[in-house]
This record gives structure tokens, C-alpha cells and sequence, in this order.
């Protein structure tokens, strides 16, 4: 025993508990942050901005801690390292050792004093991927989200009440004291704000795919699961012969047209043809190895990888056959089986093999909408985005502004319905009904999001591998979208709150001195 060490366990993340920001600190006990840090700084602003006790909900809900009472890592750490990692648009490693090593991304994550120590393993960023699907990130969004709207709703209302000149005082004060009462009828409530709906393509992190490069890729992987069976089966039967995959061959033939600068359609389908013929011998050695044992030998990736792999072959069979290039539910990657080639027709890149969302903007800020890893008409999804608005904010839209492939008749029809109107290209001439035509301008917030989002924050390039963190990973990106909307926002609604309280105290302070004034016969000037 002496001889042996202990084995030196992988430092997870701390299990410092959550503790409210709401939370009240007595005086001269602050944080040495609180006393020391730039207030001016947008980790500083927007730690102050966001609903951490209402997140925290949010993340604590899906651990199901209450069943099986194991403790969770905090969870303002957890999403705050989210939010920085996206919005720095960082790796994994690198997110740990930027929190690491500023104090202001400290602060932000909940921290009350400077720590040395890594906040936690970079590996734990793939389980908070998997714990954060999109569902939870938009559910964040929309809880972040609702405050920002809630403040622009008050703005508009004190904005309303301020042009309200010609108010009766002496009525107001006897509403608010509860003098009169006034009957109210429930009326559904008017159609407000405008709606900015749009889709684009994520890529994802893959290799550009070729129908030989695919193929290859199929066969040295179906190489190494017949390695993997025929080592558990020698280790029984030692006299059992290695079936030959003729790996080497097919290399050598796979690297002959896939090295050439310029080939013809007859190099590759030559190519295809050979590597196909490979693929198949392996899958049925595959097969015929697997008769040996009771039951599947193969763990949950290596079982995956056969499925994916088969399914590949019989694909690339049928193309080959028909000589055709396209087949429903096309695997483009064997490594990540969810990606599908999206059709854009853009100038660039005529087709892009990734996920497919729509999103949709109100006053600024960024909703997700849908995402689907298979194509998808976006005229099917304009009512239930319109839906969608009026869940978030209890009113449909006023207008709508979308592209030409929204709007279909049926669109037409059930916006008209709804009293909203729908500011696009009309039907029929172009002369009829111009002053409804949208213009490039009024479009220009959803691309310049898309822009952004692409451009800045990583979305032109998802890096996770598994269909569930990469839609996490898609949906933290919109989130972060509205944050930097939220931090420029700071400073002016802390303005718009303190000129409120002025002009309510101003306004309060003026009606009780005209109604007294009016009471007690005082002249009072204007």
C-alpha cells in the first residue's frame, strides 16, 4: 500500500452556497468590491441589472435537488460564467482563466473578495450546456427581458401623463383619495408595438462535406469497431482469424483523387464506387462479428457511430445509383449526425450546414423564436411568433414587418383578422398598395442582430458537438445579445427613475397647494 498514491481528484467547482444580492448589508461590513470597484464598469453595471434571484429559480428547478438532495454548484456562478464566456466569445479554457484573472468578472459571478483558484473545471462548461438547453436560456431571456420592457412601458406612460396638461386637479385629487368610484369595463387590450421577424443559418464547427470525404471518414470508422469486436472475441477464442479490411488499399485509393487539385466526374465516381464496395464488406464483418455475442458489446458512442455509419451507406448507395447529390435527412458529418445542409443561396455560401432559427425583435431586443435542425418554410411559423409576442407582453403587435416568404395569403389573412398590419411587399402589381411596401431601412435592426450575433459573439461558428449544447450554445448567444442592449440601457433608466420620482413629488406637492390655496381663498400665481 505504500507503493500506492491516491488518485488526485479533479477539482469540479466550488460548492460556495448562492447568496442574494437583494440581501441587506449592514453599514462599514461591505465587500471590499463594493468599496473599490469602478461602478462604471459593465460587469459592475449589468451584476446590478440582472434578476439573479429569479435565475436562480430558473436553474435550481431543472436540478430536481429536492429528489435527489445532492448540492449543485452556485448558480449565479454557473450563469454568469456562461454570460461571460459568450459575450467575450471565449473557449472553454480560456473563460476559466479570464475569471480567474479579473476581479470585475469576479464581482460578476457573486464573488465578495479576490480568489487566485479557477472558479471551476473547463469540463464543466459541456454539463451546464447540457443543464442550460434552450428552453432555460429563453426562459432567462424573457425573465431578464421582462424588466427592460416593464421600463420602457413606464417611460411611455410618464412621457403620456407629462403631455397631459389640461388635467382637472381638483378631479385627480378626489380619484385618489377615493372619493368617486368609476365603473370599468374589461376590454381586450389594443394592439401595440412593432415586430421584426426574420430566420438565418448557424453553421456549425465541421469539416466543408464531400460525399468521399464522408465515405472515408465512414470507413476508418468502421474499421475501429471491427478492432474493437475482434479484440473481445480473441481474448476467448485465440484461434479466430482478424477479417481483412484491406485499410491500406483503400487509403491509397481514397488519396489518389482526394489529393489531385482538379478531378473529373469520372475520377470521383470511380472513387465513390471503390470506397462504397469497402464500406460495405466492413459493415458486414460488423455484423458477423456481432453473432458471437449475446448481447451488443459496444458502448452508447460505438453503438452510435454503427447506426450513423449504416445509415450513411445507404444514403451515399442511393445517390450513387440515381446520380443524384440530394437525399432526405442527409448526414453531412458522421461526428455530428444532427447537422443538415440548410439551403441559403447566399453569394458566399450557397449552402450551409447547420441549424436553422428565426428570431424576432420588440424595442430592441431579441427573442428566440424557433430552431430546427432541418429546413423549414418560415411562412409556417409567423402566427405562432405572433403568439408568442402576445404571451410575452398581453397584446398582439401593431405591425409586422417581414420578408417576402412570410407573406402568404394565409398570413395575410389571420394578421388582418387579428387587426395587425403587416408591413411588406404587397400582393398583386407593384403599383397597388405602395404605401404599405417596406423598406430595406425598417428591416435593418433583425440583420444588424444577425450581423452581431455572427460577427462578434461566434454564432457564424458553433463549436459544440451534440445537438443539445449547440442549441444551448445558440440560445446563450441571443441572451447576450439583449445583455449588451441591458448595459447600454443602465445608466439611462436610472436617469428616467429619478426624473420620475422628481416629477411625481413636484406634481403631488403642486395639486395639494392649489387645493388648499383654492380652500383657504389664498391668491395663488400661475
Amino acid at each position: 500500500m505504500q507503493g500506492k498514491m491516491a488518485k488526485a481528484q479533479k477539482n469540479r467547482a466550488s460548492k460556495a452556497p448562492y447568496i442574494s444580492p437583494n440581501q441587506l448589508a449592514l453599514v462599514g461590513f461591505e465587500s471590499p468590491f463594493t468599496k473599490h470597484l469602478d461602478p462604471g464598469n459593465r460587469w459592475v453595471k449589468l451584476a446590478k441589472q440582472i434578476p439573479w434571484d429569479k435565475i436562480a429559480n430558473i436553474y435550481q428547478r431543472q436540478l430536481n435537488n429536492s429528489i435527489t438532495g445532492a448540492g449543485g454548484i452556485n448558480p449565479r456562478v454557473a450563469i454568469g460564467a456562461i454570460f461571460i464566456k459568450h459575450m467575450c466569445d471565449l473557449s472553454d479554457r480560456e473563460a476559466v482563466q479570464q475569471i480567474q484573472e479579473n476581479v470585475y468578472m469576479q464581482y460578476f459571478i457573486g464573488y465578495s473578495s479576490f480568489s487566485y483558484e479557477p472558479v471551476f473545471d473547463p469540463s464543466l462548461f459541456v454539463d451546464l450546456r447540457k443543464r442550460f438547453g434552450a428552453d432555460q436560456i429563453n426562459e432567462i431571456n424573457e425573465t431578464i427581458m421582462g424588466l427592460v420592457t416593464e421600463e420602457i412601458k413606464d417611460e411611455k406612460q410618464n412621457a403620456q401623463q407629462n403631455n397631459d396638461t389640461d388635467r382637472d386637479d381638483s378631479a385627480y385629487l378626489k380619484e385618489t383619495k377615493g372619493a368617486t368610484e368609476q365603473e370599468t369595463t374589461v376590454d381586450p387590450p389594443a394592439n401595440k408595438g412593432d415586430l421584426i421577424v426574420d430566420a438565418t443559418a448557424c453553421p456549425q464547427d465541421i469539416s466543408y462535406p464531400t460525399d468521399l470525404n464522408l465515405l472515408n471518414d465512414a470507413r476508418e470508422k468502421s474499421e475501429k469497431l471491427i478492432d474493437i469486436l475482434y479484440a473481445k472475441i480473441k481474448s476467448a477464442d485465440e484461434q479466430k482469424i482478424k477479417p481483412r479490411t484491406y485499410c491500406e488499399i483503400a487509403r491509397k485509393e481514397y488519396l489518389k483523387v482526394a489529393q489531385k487539385k482538379h478531378k473529373t466526374n469520372k475520377e470521383i465516381r470511380n472513387a465513390l464506387r471503390k470506397q462504397l464496395s469497402y464500406l460495405n464488406r466492413n459493415i458486414k464483418y460488423i455484423h458477423q462479428l456481432l453473432k458471437y455475442f449475446d448481447t451488443i458489446p459496444l458502448n452508447k458512442k460505438q453503438y452510435k457511430y454503427l447506426l450513423v455509419i449504416q445509415t450513411l451507406y445507404e444514403q451515399q448507395k442511393f445517390m450513387y445509383d440515381n446520380k443524384t447529390h440530394s437525399v432526405e435527412h442527409r448526414i453531412v458529418s458522421i461526428h455530428q449526425p444532427h447537422v443538415r445542409p440548410i439551403v441559403r443561396g447566399k453569394t458566399n455560401a450557397y449552402v450551409e450546414f447547420g441549424s436553422k432559427i428565426q428570431m424576432s425583435i420588440m424595442n430592441g431586443i431579441a427573442f428566440l423564436e424557433d430552431l430546427s435542425w432541418d429546413a423549414f418554410n418560415e411562412g409556417t411559423r409567423l402566427i405562432s411568433t405572433v403568439e408568442n409576442y402576445k404571451r410575452r407582453f398581453g397584446y398582439y403587435p401593431n405591425k409586422v414587418f417581414a420578408d417576402k416568404i412570410y407573406c402568404n395569403r394565409d398570413n395575410r389573412t389571420k394578421l388582418k383578422g387579428l387587426s395587425i398590419t403587416l408591413v411588406a411587399k404587397p400582393l398583386g402589381r407593384p403599383s397597388l398598395a405602395v404605401d404599405n411596401h417596406i423598406r430595406p431601412g425598417e428591416r435593418n435592426p433583425i440583420e444588424g442582430k444577425f450581423g452581431q450575433a455572427k460577427t462578434a459573439y461566434g454564432m457564424n461558428r458553433i463549436k459544440a458537438r451534440l445537438s443539445d449544447t449547440s442549441e444551448s450554445w445558440i440560445a446563450s448567444i441571443v441572451l447576450v445579445l439583449n445583455l449588451i442592449k441591458l448595459i447600454g440601457r443602465a445608466s439611462l433608466c436610472l436617469v428616467n427613475k429619478l426624473l420620475r420620482i422628481y416629477l411625481a413629488a413636484e406634481n403631488y406637492i403642486w395639486i395639494n397647494l392649489k387645493y388648499h390655496s383654492q380652500k383657504m381663498g389664498w391668491p395663488l400665481a400661475t
